[in-house]
């Protein structure tokens, strides 16, 4: 069932189940980190200043920026990194030289969404579980390898799916945000006079009287924010209107409250520094309080894996990473979708994080560095959008953005501090997956220019077969080629070894738009070229499932029933070599698009072609 015809209610619960998990969670450690990280006196002006930034920072970003800006910019209803930088890149359709800049920079954003999967995970299962020693001291030892358990059976269950436990995910996490604000409600009404933090007088003076202080706590407020991303991403799931009431009516008066309730704890007993989250509740209610916020801990974690196999399935359709082993794991929902090496690598850097860092504290200073990264580049790609795409008056426009990327600058900056001490990790992440996407969109450029070069006129060979010996068969044989009016490499090598031609030919070209969605009757282009040949050009958005035999069998008026004459899938599969190729990459990363080419998942399963009707014929490509 489409988002736009579900109950209003039952979307908002669904946003507050997976789009708000990250976010809402960051309560167990943001605070902390600020004035651990700023070794800042629990005075009443640091405590009200530092609350005042917080607020106000989490209402000009998520609040201004994404929920107001930002999520206007869908792409036929779908939101996420992919999906603006498509419509950035069409909007700039006729600049060739900034559509290259934009495409750059967008995979790059693309890339630190990964960088960002892998801290995510691990420091809000960590800071979860470590609140265990404030009732139990002993479990102090424990608390790395309880996490690492909570992680790998999180990792483990992915391959089943989540649509039997994501119904309790909406509930679980509407029950922690209605907890975590009665907490920090409770903390405020002993001392109401936190709430004169909301007045932005008090982060104007802290930033006066400390300037620098305060830009150093820029990179630390961030983790107020963490997941902001996750509105946009999932805008094609729950809609716009969902999305901002849940945040509107729920999530952001929660995290108000929690926050300022940890305010007011420190300012009543400066030592529960160490934890004021958990120490807003009472200690009876603490041990429930820490197995609540570890399953919702496990929740946005599993959004954002989830968010990863969604992320993957874009990159691969729109031709920037190679094709990868891809499950479906509801029978209803398509996006649902499971890919075991995504997964594992996943599992295996967030648990490399959790060993290497072994407390959220450690965590915190490697965590910002790629939130605040992707924020600039979706402010950037924000801009053409507005210009270039909705015709904005370029001054206001000017104007708002300069406003955006002044701050998203200065977080930035902020956060780069703490590269030397753990940020390096998230962005060294981010770059290998940079260079990885790269190399796989630069190297399949190059491999079809080389096919293209050696490839025949498809009428012309066609014909000259008809007038030699080449005998026909009864049936229909499916060619795949890259380019519409070229030979395939399958069919020289099927006319010149077999030395046969089948009765219907049809040479289908796949191509990925630059939009989340192809209908139905706009996905196939048939052309008629003569002695029962068709060129037949199927088009997918990069969120569509290819399945060619279902589109093939579509075509009833041309004298062929796909669906009931026997039919031959031939593909052709070319070793590629690195050799001395016109490519002007460097030796090295062509040897890795060979080696990515080589482990890349067969097309014919990509396809859902049958694979006792495909046949494989191949040669050597030298790139």
């Amino acid at each position: 069932m489409s988002a736009t015809r579900r109950p209003l209610v039952t979307l908002m619960l669904g946003a507050v189940g997976i789009v708000y998990g990250d976010i809402g969670t960051s309560v167990l450690y943001a605070l902390k980190q600020v004035f651990s990280a700023g070794n800042l006196s629990l005075s009443p002006d640091h405590v009200y200043g530092v609350l005042s930034l917080l607020f106000w920072m989490v209402t000009l970003i998520v609040t201004l920026k994404y929920v107001v800006l930002v999520l206007r910019a869908d792409n036929k209803g779908e939101g996420g990194t992919l999906a603006m930088l498509a419509l950035a890149s069409q909007a700039v359709v006729n600049r060739p030289r900034l559509r290259r800049i934009l495409f750059a920079i967008g995979v790059f954003g693309a890339a630190l969404f990964y960088g960002d999967g892998i801290i995510t995970p691990a420091i809000s299962v960590l800071s979860a579980i470590e609140g265990l020693t404030l009732v139990a001291p002993w479990s102090a030892p424990y608390i790395v390898p309880a996490t690492l358990g909570v992680l790998l059976a999180l990792f483990m269950v992915q391959r089943r799916g989540t649509e039997g436990i994501g119904r309790y995910f909406g509930p679980v996490m509407l029950l922690w945000f209605v907890v975590i604000g009665a907490l920090g409600l409770g903390q405020i009404l002993v001392h109401p006079q936190v709430v004169w933090a909301v007045m932005p007088v008090y982060a104007i003076r802290f930033v006066a009287q400390q300037p620098g202080t305060a830009f150093m706590l820029l990179g630390v407020l961030v983790l107020c924010v963490t997941g902001v991303e996750a509105l946009y991403a999932d805008l094609g799931h729950f809609g716009r209107r969902p999305i901002r009431l849940a945040w509107a009516a729920l999530v952001m008066p929660a995290l108000t409250l929690s926050y300022f309730g940890q305010g007011a704890v420190l300012l009543a007993d400066p030592s529960a520094l160490r934890s004021p989250f958990y120490l807003m509740a009472p200690e009876a209610a603490r041990v429930p309080l820490v197995l609540l916020a570890t399953a919702c801990t496990v929740i946005a974690s599993q959004a954002l894996i989830s968010g990863a196999f969604s992320l993957t399935k874009q990159a691969i359709q729109l031709g920037y990473l190679p094709r990868l082993h891809l499950q479906h794991t509801s029978t209803v929902h398509a996006g649902q979708i499971y890919i075991p090496f995504i997964n594992w690598t996943l599992f295996v850097a967030v648990a490399g994080a959790v060993l290497f860092f072994r407390s959220s504290d450690a965590l915190a200073a490697a965590y910002g560095v790629a939130v605040c990264g992707l924020m600039l580049i979706t402010t950037i790609m924000l801009f053409f959008v507005m210009v270039y795409r909705w015709k904005t008056s370029m001054v206001p426009v000017a104007i708002l953005v300069c406003l955006l990327l002044l701050l998203d600058l200065l977080l930035s900056a902020s956060a780069a501090m703490k590269i030397p001490t753990g940020g390096w990790f998230p962005l060294v992440c981010a770059l290998i997956i940079f260079v990885l996407m790269r190399t796989w969109h630069q190297g399949r450029i190059a491999l079809l220019r080389a096919r293209h070069a050696g490839a025949v006129e498809l009428s012309g060979l066609v014909s000259q077969a008809l007038m030699s010996s080449t005998t026909r068969v009864k049936g229909i044989a499916v060619f795949f080629t890259a380019h519409p009016r070229r030979a395939p490499g399958a069919l020289l090598h099927n006319i010149k070894h077999n030395k046969v031609l089948h009765e219907f030919n049809l040479f289908v070209t796949v191509q990925f738009q630059e939009e989340p969605w192809v209908p139905q009757e706009s996905r196939v282009v048939l052309t008629a070229l003569g002695n029962q040949c068709f060129e037949v050009i199927i088009n997918y958005g990069f969120k569509d499932d290819p399945d060619i035999p279902r589109e093939l069998a579509g075509i009833r008026d041309q004298g062929f029933d796909v669906s009931t004459m026997p039919t031959s899938y031939f593909l052709g599969r070319d070793a590629v070599i690195a050799g001395a190729g016109p490519t002007p990459q460097p030796k090295w990363r062509k040897r890795l698009f060979v080696h990515m080419h080589r482990n890349a998942a067969e097309v014919a399963g990509f396809m859902k072609l049958p694979k006792n009707a495909t046949v494989e014929l191949g040669g050597i490509v030298e790139i």
